[in-house]
Parts: C-alpha cells; structure tokens; sequence
C-alpha cells in the first residue's frame, strides 16, 4: 500500500480494498521498522492515529467521505497540535503540549484524515540540513550518510522513505523545496498567505508559509487544497476563495510561457545540475512550452537581505521565550537577570542563537536604518523584478537548490555555504510568490529538484505544469533503495 500515491489511497479507499484502520496500522509498521535508522519523526502517534482511521472509516461507509478522508499523514512539528507535545526540534520546547490545533492541523482534521505524529525539522525552522534539531539529525533516504535538507527534513525524508503518503512542512527561505530537491519528492511554498498561519509556531512572520509535501504535483494539489483558505485568527490570511486545484491538472502546455532565470542558469551552477534542468526544460518544450530567457537584476542580493529580514523577525517572535510564561526554565534561578539568561541559554541550540544575535544587532538604535531598512527596500526591488518578469511569461523556472544533499556535518562549521544551498528559493519568499521543487533527473544517483515560479495565487498553474512533466517522465517515481 505504501507505493500507492494519496490519489490512489484515495480511490482505494472508496472502493472498499482496504480500510484506512488497516492502511494507518501498515504506515505505524513502516514508522516503528524504519524509522530508527532515519529519525524523520520526534512524536509518533499511534492511538490518536487508529481512532481517527475508525472515524473516517465510518463516514466512508456513511458516504460522507472527501478524498483526503483516510488518508494518513504527519505534521511538521512546527505546527501547535492539541493535546500533544508542539516542540519545534527545540529544548526549548520539549515539554510544550499546545492546548488548541493549528488552523492547517485543524483543515486537514475536519477532511478526515489521519495524523500519524510530527516530524523532526531543524530547530524553530532555521536551517538548511536538519541538523539543528535537539533530537538528533534527520538522515536522508537515499544515503542516510547525507542529510534530507531543511528545515522540512522529517517531513521530506517521511515521504521518500514512504512512512506517510504525504506530509505538512513550513517554507521561509526555501524550506519546503530545498529538501523537497534533496530527497526526490514534490514540494509547494503557496503564496504568502493562502495557508493560515494561526498555530504555526512563527520564525519571521512576513515569509512563513505552510505548504504540502507530496510524491506527485496530483498529491499535492489534493492536499492543498485541504490546507488552504481564509482564517480571520491570522491577520496575514489572504481573504480569497480556495481554488479548484485538481481539475486543472491536465490541461496542455502549448503555447506556455516559461521564463528561464540567467542570473540562475549562470551563476557558478554546477555541470551536472544544470543538464538535469535542461532535461526538464527540453520536455517542457516538447510539450509545446515556449521559452523564454528572462532576467531579474536584482535578485543576487536576496541572499543578503533575507539574511537581516528574517534574523531581525526572529530574534522579536523568539523573545517570548524567557523562562517565565511557557517553554523552558533554568534551575533555581539567582534573579530574573539570571532566569532569562540561563533559560535561553540553556533552550535554544547554536544557530537560533546565532539568529537571534544577528536580528538584535540589526534592529538596535545605531543599525536600524543601515541594515534592516535597506533590507526592506532590497526587498521590493526584488519583488519589481519578479512583477516585471511575470509580465513577459507564465511560470519562471530554475533549479531549487546548488546540489545534490551533501554529507551529515559537511557545512556545519561553515555558516555562509549552508546559507547559500537557498540562494535559489529565498526570492521566492521575499516577493511572497508561490513556488514548487518537482523531481529531475538525477545526478549521481542522488535526487535533485526542479523550480517552477508563479505569480500571485496561480499554485493551480503550477501544480498544471508539475502534473504535466510527471505524466511524461519518471522522475518523480523513483524510490530510494531498501524502502
């Protein structure tokens, strides 16, 4: 069952193969044999699981069902879930339990399907390895000698290793394709605010967006739209009917516009990378696509102005933890000097330090202007270019990440080199676009992604030309070995 896509869970499902308690029992085997060699999941849970399969077994007998109803599926561990611990792959939070859902959690709960438990991610999403995590690093499928990419790790390797049919992750910079890429699956950042981010535990609030993380462009259309929609809780919610992101899939590309990034395709991209990305484009071509080389002239300083916007955010939403409310506390405590200090000290791990430093120094008295004001305005020049491409064609595309998954503690003394495995996403997230990493042709025997850019709320155009490319190729149905 596990090498069924959730489409095809879906009809299963209906037409009485199987149950979704005997499909839930199969996915928690997998978990308890598999997973111990990959430490994709920080919480498993198994009762919650199979009471919610008897429930969505009984509306499907009642006829009442959709068709995510059944389905199982994990949660990046980023998202508030009641009555079960919420820990952000932090000390911080290691005793969190959240006394609501989040409004994604709560969507995909009211569709009927089933949550399996919640996958380990780098350390309050800030990473591009998910080796930040305080459980441990997630170790990639394909060799579990490399990493599965970040933040979304658990969540991607989940998938690959076929421990849930599909999964939530969270993208602020790129965190929901770059692992996409690195471990062979679909993964789509929505445009900012299509997915409530009420209970999603924030790292820089003006780019988080929750997104799935599927096999197939079909999954993650479905998944989608289960997850998205207005929520009045979140005043970044964007209040707009949710699309009919299935009934799209199929229709041609002839006559496509698709911009091809210069910036991207020319900037010190690796041989092998680059013939994987031109494998995609040939077969978009082939399909009747038109290509169109296009430029965005600003988006080399992305990298940079993501690097002061998002520290600067985090270091304001990471300030609520300080040993007094909730979270993590110190010991016997000399003074409140010494509660905050020793508490955060003790709760958060290296890099969310690092974060909260570099975002305190660029929103201080003396650097607000040169720094995080600059950024800002960085930002919108990149947002003009991307307005001004989106004029010239339909979709951009380009690579998603420099490379294949490098190995476990290859870039951890080395800051800058794991920042820039994002220097292919983060523009996304500035100008608020939705974006999606689809499998490519590998390199190497190790998977690699393929990004497809989109204006304003065209995900459904996206998922289009993501469906298309994987009605026509292979790529995307490679399992890694042993799973």
């Amino acid at each position: 069952m596990h090498e069924k896509t959730l489409a095809e869970l879906s009809a299963g499902l209906q037409a009485g193969d199987f149950s979704s308690v005997e499909l839930t029992r199969h996915y928690l085997d997998r978990i308890g044999r598999l997973d111990p060699q990959l430490n994709s999941f920080i919480t498993v849970t198994a009762d919650q699981a199979l009471v919610q399969a008897e429930a969505a077994d009984a509306r499907i007998a009642a006829g009442e069902a959709g068709s995510l109803t059944g389905i199982p599926l994990a949660h990046k561990d980023i998202f508030c879930t009641e009555g079960i611990r919420t820990s952000c792959g932090s000390k911080m939070l290691e005793n969190f339990v959240s006394p609501y859902d989040a409004t994604v959690v709560a969507n995909l709960a009211d569709a009927g399907m089933v949550m399996l438990g919640k996958t380990n991610m780098d350390e309050f999403a800030m990473g591009s390895s998910n080796e930040t995590s305080y459980y441990g690093p997630v170790r990639n499928p394909w060799n579990t000698e490399c990493v599965p990419g970040g933040s979304s790790g658990g969540s991607a390797a989940a998938v690959a290793a076929r421990l849930a049919p599909v999964a939530t992750g969270t993208d602020t910079g790129g965190s929901i394709r770059q692992p996409a890429a690195l471990t062979g699956i679909t993964g789509l950042k929505p445009t900012y605010g299509r997915c409530s981010r009420y209970g999603m535990i924030a790292f820089a609030s003006s780019l988080d967006q929750a997104g799935p993380m599927a096999r197939t462009a079909e999954d993650a259309a479905l998944l989608l739209g289960g997850m998205a929609g207005f929520d009045g809780r979140d005043s970044t919610s964007a209040e707009r009917a949710v699309d009919d992101y299935v009934s799209g899939l199929d229709a041609p590309l002839q006559g496509l516009r698709v911009g091809l990034v210069r910036e991207f395709m020319e900037n010190d991209l690796d041989g092998a990378i680059a013939g994987s990305a031109e494998a995609v484009i040939a077969e978009l071509r082939r399909q009747g696509a038109e290509i169109v080389e296009i430029s965005l002239p600003n988006v080399h300083l992305s990298v940079s102005a993501y690097y002061v916007v998002a520290p600067a955010e985090c270091s304001s939403n990471l300030s609520r933890f300080d040993g007094v409310r909730y979270g993590h506390r110190c010991e016997n405590p000399h003074d409140l000097e010494d509660l905050y200090k020793r508490s955060r000290s003790e709760g958060f791990g290296v890099e969310v330090k690092r974060r909260i430093m570099i975002g305190t120094y660029a929103l201080s008295a003396g650097f607000y202007d040169a720094y995080y004001i600059k950024a800002q305005k960085v930002r919108q020049l990149i947002a003009a270019d991307f307005r001004a491409a989106f004029e010239q064609v339909d979709v951009i595309a380009s690579p998603t990440a420099p490379g294949t998954a490098f190995r476990i503690g290859q870039k951890t003394d080395d800051p800058v080199s794991m920042y820039l495995q994002d220097i292919y996403t983060i523009a996304v997230n500035l100008a608020g676009l939705p974006g999606m990493s689809i499998p490519a042709p590998q390199v190497d025997g190790m998977p690699v992604g393929f990004q497809l850019i989109g204006n304003l709320f065209d995900e459904a155009r996206l998922l289009n030309v993501a469906h298309r490319i994987q009605s026509e190729t292979d790529w995307h149905r490679q399992t890694p070995e042993g799973v």
